[in-house]
Formats: C-alpha cells, structure tokens, sequence
C-alpha cells in the first residue's frame, strides 16, 4: 500500500464547524477522527468545543496524505453515526495545515502529491547515495600518519555510484565523535556514514561507544578478546560497530589499512542487499576475525595497533 509521509510542521489543529452536540461522548469524536484518519487513537484529542465548532489536537509530526486528502465524506458519515452527533450540510474541516486536505477532494491536490511522492524519492535515493568518512585518532589529526583509509574508502564507493565526503579527523573523545557523527546524520543528509579507528581496546578507543550512545542497539561484534588490565587494554575486546541514527546507517571500522581494505568488498555488497545492521556487522567481524588469525599465526608484533 502506498504511503507518503507529510509533515504537519506543527500545525496540528483540525477544526470542525457547524456540526451539533447533544450530549454526545468526545472521546468516541476523537476515536471516529483518528480511525478516519488512520491514526492511533491515544495520538487525537478534543481541545476546545464552543458552540458548533469543535477542535481537535493531532499529536503526530507526520501523516500519511493518502489517508488524509479527500476524507471528508467518510468522517462526516462516521461522526454522524455517533450518538448525540448531528451533521448539517454546512459542517465541514479547517486547519492552518496540511490537516485542511481532509476537506480536498480536488484530482489535482492527488496529482500533485503524486509528484511530491516521486520528488521525495529522488531526494531519498540521492540521500541514499551520499557518503561521509571519517577518520579517527591523534595521529591522523597531528600528521604523524598519513590516512590512507578516506582515500581508499572513498575510491571504492564511488565506483559504487556514492557521493563520497571527506569529514573532519574524530578526536578521541566519545562525545565529540557522538557529536560529529549526529551532526552527519541530521545535517548533513548522509545516508551512509563510515568511521574508522577508535575501535580498540585502549582508553582512548571511543569510536563504538559514540555509536551506541546514538543507537543503543547497533551490532557491535568481537574481533577478538583480550583480558582487562594486560598492557594496554581497558576493554575486553576489539569490536565494530554497525548502527543506525535518523535514517543514516553508520559503520565503524578498525584503523589498519589492510583490515579497511578487506572489509570494503563485503560492505558494499551487504549495502546492495540491505541485510540490515546485525547479518551486515556479523559479516564484517567475521572476515576480520579471519584476518586476525592469520596475523596471530604469523606472529605479527603489532595486533594491537587498532585506533588510527
């Protein structure tokens, strides 16, 4: 069933006029506007009846328009099955909103939200489409070392169809990254974020912990354990993190450049499956594990460089 999502912009009153009440029940009024309407019945209330004008207050940020325009007749019809409630032919629905629509019956208002709905697609596929990496780490940002992970992310995305941005290094500091990565998210009409770095074990590792803070269910699986307190570790573990926030999917990955390149191929096809954030993090995790091992067996000296 088709839908398109309009906001009230707060405009939430709808008024009806010359309609008459004998002793009729106001939540049954309100029950009648909001099963019209295709609204949960707590989301409708009666504010105001004086004489034979009633308003009611919708508490709901956006509304289905299908549901909305050209609905006067079947509301009229449901309020006068109401008993004590009395339309007239002069009763008819106002507002300073896109809530007046209920008394529009006019092809042209449906033909154009039509094309509305088609502009909003657009605008979402192309919000779909638009990238943002981030970096991670005081290295990156004092140039101790150089970022090879934006350059190589934003190559293969491209390749991809996204519209790759370069965001600003992320401190170490997991409110600042919460911040930047809101900010994307609301602001910056990104529909996929990716960090890397940050994702570690050690105190300053703060990456997967601003993700969560944003989405409190994100997928954060293991890459590997460690036991708290040996060397450097505060954490029992390496992770990612896969999370959502206002439309916007964000992956946090780790800082070493071959893990970020390995991790690219799998990104970008899950992203064509949309397997959503927990079959995609598994995903991630699992090749990385792998990737682990094999340094493990290799007896590689520098495991614990995640962070940059």
């Amino acid at each position: 069933m088709e839908t398109l999502e309009l906001n009230t912009l707060r405009k939430t009153e709808l008024k009806i006029e010359n309609i008459n009440f004998d002793h009729a029940n106001l939540t049954d009024i309100a029950a009648a506007v909001a099963d019209t309407l295709g609204i949960d019945r707590k989301e409708v209330f009666v504010t105001d009846l004086r004489g034979n004008n009633m308003t009611l207050d919708i508490l709901k940020d956006c509304i289905d328009a299908y549901k909305l325009v050209g609905k006067k007749g079947e509301l009229l019809k449901k309020l006068s099955e109401i008993p004590g409630v009395s339309v007239t032919p002069e009763t008819n629905f106002s507002s300073d909103g896109v809530l007046g629509w209920i008394a529009n019956d006019d092809p042209e208002v449906m033909e154009a939200i039509e094309r509305s709905k088609g502009m909003a697609e657009e605008i979402s596929n192309n919000i779909m489409k638009r990238a943002v990496v981030f970096s991670s780490g005081s290295e990156v940002e004092e140039k101790q070392i150089v970022d090879t992970n934006t350059p190589f992310i934003s190559k293969r995305l491209e390749k991809e169809g996204y519209n790759v941005t370069k965001g600003t290094t992320l401190e170490d500091d997991k409110w600042m990254i919460s911040s930047k990565l809101r900010e994307a998210a609301e602001s910056g009409g990104y529909g996929l974020i990716i960090t890397t770095g940050g994702v570690g074990a050690e105190d300053k590792d703060h990456t997967v912990e601003a993700v969560l803070s944003l989405d409190k269910n994100a997928a954060t699986p293991y890459i590997c354990h460690f036991e708290k307190g040996t060397g450097r570790h505060v954490k029992d573990g390496v992770k990612i993190a896969v999370g959502e926030y206002n439309g916007s999917l964000i992956v946090s990955l780790p800082g070493p450049n071959d893990e970020v390149k390995a991790s690219m191929d799998i990104l970008t096809k899950g992203l064509k499956e949309d397997i959503g954030k927990s079959v995609l993090a598994e995903r991630l995790a699992a090749n990385l594990r792998n990737i682990w091992r094999s340094k493990v067996e290799k007896g590689d000296h520098h495991l614990h460089k995640y962070g940059h």
